[in-house]
């Protein structure tokens, strides 16, 4: 009994954050970012942008996640974009974030829609009301976050070789000790 409760509360934890975003949403995540520490500066510095409004992730031994986003360029809407992720490790739970990725240099941006471009060597921890990220990548990119609430949100980190990245944390709770990367794939708008 309790392993079937467990199961379900984990299912419905991954499942909501898979919901469509919607043009709204974006404009909300943008926001959040553009009030949140350091991130703020790189809407003024960066060629272009990943926006990503909601991330699920969960598992248990096994986990995944994935989002949908769009990204931009010069501030101007360009295409659609989804990352996935697979992890293998000690891992238990689920959670929820927002993530922004900028791309200091046109080759940056080209990079990333080329359809080739990941991140990896990811280490987290998310809390229900309060969590802190951080990212080590392998992929070219560089990331860290923070961040008590949505409307508490705080970032710090910087770019490596072009790329930065953003998190900030939505909800849930994740014990995690895994080795994973996350995977983009890119569609330009018609």
């Amino acid at each position: 009994m309790y392993a079937q409760r467990f199961r379900l509360i984990l299912m419905l934890l991954i499942a909501v954050p898979f919901a469509p975003a919607f043009a709204d949403d974006y404009a909300d995540t943008i926001k959040t970012f553009q009030n949140a520490g350091q991130s703020k500066g790189y809407f003024n510095n960066s060629y272009g942008y990943a926006v990503f409004p909601t991330i699920g992730k969960g598992g248990i031994g096994i986990g995944a996640a994935h989002g949908s986003g769009r990204v931009y360029a010069k501030g101007k809407y360009v295409g659609d974009t989804s990352m996935t992720q697979v992890t293998v490790g000690a891992q238990l739970g689920g959670q929820a974030y927002s993530q922004i990725v900028f791309f200091q240099t046109k080759g940056s941006l080209d990079e990333f829609t080329s359809g080739n471009f990941e991140f990896g060597a990811q280490a987290s921890a998310v809390a229900i009301t309060a969590g802190a990220s951080a990212q080590a990548s392998t992929g070219g990119g560089a990331g860290a976050g923070a961040s008590g609430t949505k409307s508490h949100a705080t970032t710090a980190g910087g770019y490596q070789k072009g790329v930065a990245v953003f998190t900030v944390a939505k909800g849930g709770l994740m014990y995690e000790a895994s080795i994973g990367g996350q995977k983009f794939s890119y569609k330009p708008k018609k």
